[in-house]
């Protein structure tokens, strides 16, 4: 289970994100699409389109940290977003759940290359 500071809040970006974004990238993402402050400490989380890779950016003491992680098969199971919303709201447990349950099939494993 992950342990987070008290008031730490979570917030999932609905649309994809293009991963090549890093911490600026990302924290333009956060004021101009999910309208929040990116040095707030809350934890933003971003999808790949095909959902098989996640970001979190969160400010730390005095600068931007990320987290990545790439699946070599399988998907995310991302929340669903109310039409138009463009973050979803999730508390620790919820996050640790979607780091680590995985939809399987949908996805074909990645070729080795040598």
């Amino acid at each position: 289970m992950l342990k987070l500071p008290e008031g730490v809040r979570i917030w999932v970006a609905t649309a994809p994100c293009d991963m090549r974004k890093q911490a600026d990238g990302l924290s333009a993402l956060v004021e101009s699409s999910l309208g929040q402050q990116p040095k707030s400490g809350h934890l933003f989380v971003f999808f790949s389109r095909r959902k098989d890779f996640v970001r979190i950016l969160f400010w730390d003491a005095n600068g931007y940290c990320t987290v990545s992680k790439r699946l070599e098969a399988g998907r995310f199971r991302a929340p669903v977003p109310v039409e138009g919303q463009a973050a979803v709201h999730l508390d620790v447990r919820q996050l640790s759940e979607l780091l680590s349950l995985v939809e399987a099939g949908s996805a074909a494993r990645r070729r080795e290359v040598h």
